[in-house]
């Protein structure tokens, strides 16, 4: 007998567990939204530098007689390797010599240019202003884009260790917690709620101290030593998984933040994927759902995370103008990190020990969250070779899939509740309740 037998007893899954939820559903877009902001807050708009002949209301026609604007850009703009108007440099002088040539100038190389150093003007068609054109966050300063939202992902990072601590003051503990920590009664109450909550009040009426006890004296007994922080790592095998289920979260989290907050460098339309990524999302949870409920834990990560890194690795070597296949491969790589999301996140669950999850899971998304605080920074390799930071993003998806086969498989195997569960490999310490065909497993 175990805990589960009592949350079957008050009602496994009922109108508790689906308030429960929808709580939670509901905090989380509200944080995931101001992630998701930086895709338009933070967008580099198109920019070349301020030039006098064109961009001063002070110049009349008569200075430029009829050239239009297109002859102007010409002659105070260098052209990139693509042919396109330089970003961070015009001349010095107008090359007036440029309107008379059919092809490119011969001698562009011997032009003296010169940095942006008027300011620089912006395309605000799709946007009136961002940080970029408020701050100048282009060319030489562009890596500064990088470091603000590395703050804010930092920012996220110690919000969930100081908070992640202050919430268990202020929120209201689980049942388990309160009747292994010695509040039995408190721990009743809850459980009796739970049960009209979920409608089985002949139920709530049955249970008792004695039956509570009863149903869960091996927990009781294990948790007469409670594990510190330091049996992490005193324990062997469960400072192994933790060590690898931390390196996986890293792995995961970081090209999955990298892609989220970095639309803009994957597809032209900001708006349009991002509509696009929101479509996808549920059916790619369901598709996570059957394969973890088919094919395992670390096979379904492992071609998540494969799959993933191969659109990272594809969607860097299309060329710029197919920008359809840009777009399919960047929704089909948001939806494939959904899914990696999911399939993460139950297996680290099973794999921990009740009496330490807590503590065991925050280790964990600390280091998940030093990943997404790390994947901006990385864009600021942009600058030394434009695909490097997607390359890291793609090789972390499948280093992230070979490391999940040094994890045990979960996929209907007992929970552990404690660790002796992790270190016995649950041979002794649940000798007993092998025997038992009630034992809790995990069905999906």
């Amino acid at each position: 007998m175990a805990f589960q037998d009592l949350l079957d007893q008050v009602g496994g899954l009922g109108r508790f567990q689906i308030i429960q939820m929808a709580l939670l559903l509901t905090y989380n877009a509200m944080a995931q939204t101001h992630i998701l902001l930086e895709n338009f807050t933070a967008v580099i708009l198109g920019h070349r530098c301020w030039v006098h002949i064109l961009d001063n209301a002070t110049v009349s026609d008569k200075d430029t007689g009829t050239l239009s604007q297109e002859a102007l850009l010409r002659v105070s703009i260098p052209l990139d390797s693509n042919l396109r108007p330089e970003k961070c440099h015009r001349f010095i002088h107008p090359q007036w010599q440029l309107l008379h040539l059919n092809g490119t100038f011969s001698n562009m190389s011997e032009v003296d240019t010169e940095p942006c150093v008027d300011g620089w003007v912006y395309d605000r068609s799709s946007f009136l202003s961002t940080i970029v054109t408020e701050w100048d966050l282009v060319c030489e300063s562009q890596s500064l884009n990088s470091v603000s939202k590395f703050f804010f992902m930092a920012g996220m990072l110690i919000g969930n260790i100081v908070y992640g601590t202050l919430s268990d003051r202020w929120m209201s503990e689980s049942a388990r917690w309160l009747i292994t920590n010695n509040k039995p009664e408190e721990g009743l109450q809850e459980l009796k709620k739970a049960a009209r909550l979920n409608g089985t009040k002949t139920s709530a009426d049955a249970l008792t101290i004695e039956a509570v006890r009863s149903t869960i004296k091996e927990e009781l007994k294990a948790a007469q030593t409670k594990p510190s922080l330091c049996d992490l790592f005193h324990t062997p095998n469960l400072c192994k998984r933790i060590c690898l289920l931390s390196l996986v979260r890293f792995l995961v989290w970081l090209p999955t933040f990298g892609l989220i907050i970095h639309l803009q460098y994957l597809a032209s339309n900001v708006f349009l994927i991002q509509i696009l990524l929101g479509v996808v999302t549920l059916p790619a949870n369901y598709l996570s759902l059957w394969a973890l409920n088919h094919k395992g834990r670390r096979i379904s990560l492992c071609f998540f995370m494969t799959t993933m890194g191969i659109t990272f690795l594809v969607n860097t070597f299309v060329p710029e103008e197919m920008q359809t296949v840009h777009m399919i491969l960047t929704t089909l790589g948001g939806g494939i990190s959904f899914a990696s999301v999911t399939c993460s996140l139950t297996h680290t669950n099973e794999l921990l020990p009740t009496v330490i999850r807590a503590t065991a899971l925050g280790i964990i998304g600390v280091c998940g969250s030093l990943g997404s605080a790390l994947a901006p920074l990385l864009m600021i390799l942009e600058t030394y070779a434009e695909p490097l930071p997607w390359i890291i993003y793609g090789a972390s998806c499948i280093f992230a899939g070979l490391v999940v086969f040094l994890l045990p498989e979960t996929r209907n195997q007992p929970l552990p509740d404690s660790l002796q569960d992790i270190e016995n490999g649950r041979k002794d310490s649940r000798k007993t309740e092998q025997e038992d065909t009630s034992i809790k497993v995990t069905h999906f």
